[in-house]
C-alpha cells in the first residue's frame, strides 16, 4: 500500500512539476478552454487598459454586420489619415480599393488607413459606424471596454483581457475574420499594383502553431498585445495579452501558455530573471555565499517562430 502511495504521490509531483506557474511579461493575459469556459490562467484580467489594434476585430464584425458588397470600390481619403499620432504609410491617399481588400488589409496588416475607411463608407457614414459599435459592446455583454474609433490608435479605445475574450469568442463566428486572419501571408490589388502582405502575428503559419484567428496590437500606451484562438494540446483556447513590453515578451508568453498546455516547463521570461537578480542581490546583501550559475534561467536561443527578418510585417513600424 505505502509503495502504491508513493508512486501516486510521484505522478502527482511530476504533473505538477509539468504545470509550473507562467510568469507573465504581459501586464494583462489570459487563457481560457474554449469547451468548457474555465480560465485556464489568468494575470489582472479583469481591467481595462489600452487595446490599440485589437480594436480591428470589434471593427471587422461591425462592417460585416452591415452586410455591405464587398467588391465595392471605396476611395481613401484625407479623413482616413492618422490625425491622432500623425503616423505614415499604408494605403495611400487616394487609392480606390475594394471593401473585401481593405478588410483583409485592416485584419492582416493592420491597416489604419483601410480600417478609418471602412467605417467611414457604413450605411450612414461614421457617426452610425460609431453607434453600432456601442451597440455591439451591450450586445456582447462587454463590461470595461469603451471604443470610440475604429483604427485602436486612440489610447481611449481600452478594454479587459476579459472582454477581449468575449470579442474573440464573438468574432470566431464570422468565417471571414477566421480566414483573412490566420493566413501567413496574402497578395492583395491596390490601385492595379500586387502588394504582398504578411500577417503582424508572426506564429500564425509556424512550426508547432495551429492559430485559427488572430489579431495583435501596438501603440506606445497598450504595449504589445495579442488576441488569438489556437489549438494546442488536444484543446482550443482563446488566448489574451495586453501590455507587453516588447514583442518578444508577448512572444514568449504566448511560447509558455503553449508549453504549460503541452505539461511542460516555461522558459524563463525577462521577469523570471529580474526576480533572480532581485533575490541574489538580497543573499548577498545578507553576506550568504554565492554560488555562481546558470542552472536556475535557462536562456534558449531564439525561438523558431521569430524572424526578425523577411517576416517582419508591412506598417510594422507604424502601428501594428
Amino acid at each position: 500500500m505505502l509503495r502504491v502511495l508513493s508512486i501516486a504521490v510521484a505522478l502527482l509531483l511530476a504533473c505538477s512539476a509539468g504545470r509550473a506557474e507562467i510568469t507573465f511579461g504581459s501586464a494583462h493575459a489570459i487563457v481560457v478552454d474554449e469547451t468548457t469556459g474555465e480560465v485556464l490562467l489568468q494575470k489582472d484580467g479583469g481591467t481595462a487598459a489600452p487595446i490599440a489594434s485589437l480594436t480591428k476585430l470589434m471593427t471587422a464584425m461591425v462592417v460585416l454586420d452591415a452586410q455591405q458588397d464587398t467588391s465595392e470600390k471605396l476611395r481613401i481619403a484625407a479623413a482616413d489619415m492618422d490625425r491622432l499620432k500623425h503616423t505614415r504609410g499604408g494605403v495611400p491617399l487616394g487609392a480606390v480599393v475594394s471593401r473585401g481588400t481593405l478588410l483583409e488589409l485592416a485584419l492582416l496588416a493592420s491597416d489604419n488607413h483601410a480600417a478609418s475607411a471602412l467605417a467611414r463608407h457604413h450605411p450612414g457614414g461614421i457617426d452610425a459606424f460609431n453607434a453600432a459599435v456601442q451597440q455591439k459592446i451591450v450586445a456582447l455583454g462587454l463590461e470595461n471596454t469603451s471604443i470610440e474609433e475604429p483604427t485602436g490608435l486612440s489610447p481611449n479605445n481600452r478594454s479587459s483581457a476579459q472582454d477581449m475574450v468575449k470579442v474573440l469568442r464573438a468574432a470566431t463566428s464570422y468565417p471571414e475574420i477566421a480566414r483573412i486572419t490566420s493566413l501567413r501571408r496574402h497578395a492583395v490589388v491596390v490601385n492595379g499594383h500586387r502588394w504582398a502582405v504578411r500577417n503582424t502575428n508572426g506564429l500564425v503559419g509556424s512550426q508547432g502553431w495551429t492559430i485559427l484567428l488572430s489579431k495583435t496590437g501596438f501603440t506606445n500606451e497598450a504595449g504589445r498585445c495579442l488576441s488569438m484562438r489556437v489549438q494546442a494540446a488536444g484543446r482550443t483556447v482563446m488566448v489574451v495579452l495586453m501590455g507587453a513590453v516588447g514583442s518578444s515578451d508577448r512572444a514568449l508568453d504566448a511560447l509558455n501558455i503553449r508549453r504549460w498546455l503541452s505539461g511542460e516547463a516555461p522558459v524563463a521570461t525577462r521577469a523570471d530573471k529580474a526576480h533572480s537578480r532581485l533575490m541574489a542581490n538580497r543573499k548577498r546583501s545578507a553576506q550568504t555565499p554565492i554560488v555562481e550559475t546558470t542552472s536556475e534561467i535557462v536562456v534558449p536561443p531564439t525561438p523558431s517562430f521569430v524572424d526578425p527578418g523577411s517576416e517582419t510585417p508591412p506598417y510594422d513600424d507604424i502601428e501594428t
